[in-house]
């Protein structure tokens, strides 16, 4: 691990955050929680295999508390940080803005149609951002890559 700080997202300095707040990048980004990624190695009911990743998860559409859990198959193509510590998703309304200057360890991709993610590291936890396509939405300002910034 460095000795630098990790890197904080575009806006936000560094703080002490009190008990009753809520993390910085939701009080003051508008970021929304959306689940927390657990690793496992237990077979588990209702998994759904996505074969590209080497992943099978489960739990996310039935978890009260946005509980996801990931059994990776041998060869994932995953990073190994990913495939062995939990992280927490946040969804964001503009997934470029929220990963500039971020250590990106997995790069923005569509897991889905109408979803963009990507994993960053902060302070030696994985994190993932997702931005979704909405019917408000349009391709500017959002998270959708315009045209001229390509996309995946």
């Amino acid at each position: 691990m460095s000795d630098l700080p990790a890197p904080l997202p575009c806006g936000l300095a560094a703080a002490r955050r009190l008990d009753h707040e809520a993390p910085s990048v939701i009080e003051k980004l508008g970021w929304r929680f959306h689940h927390i990624g657990i690793p496992t190695h237990e077979v588990r009911a209702n998994e759904v295999h996505l074969q590209p990743f080497g992943l099978f998860v489960s739990g996310f559409s039935s978890s009260p508390y946005g509980i996801e859990w990931m059994r990776f198959e041998p060869g994932s193509p995953i990073p190994e940080i990913i495939r062995t510590i939990p992280h927490v998703a946040f969804e964001v309304d503009d997934l470029d803005a929220a990963l500039e200057g971020q250590h990106v360890i997995y790069p923005p991709g569509s897991p889905s149609e109408g979803v963009r993610s990507a994993m960053i590291l902060h302070d030696g936890a994985p994190v993932e951002l997702i931005w979704f396509r909405r019917p408000e939405h349009s391709s500017v300002g959002t998270g959708e890559p315009s045209s001229a910034q390509g996309g995946t």
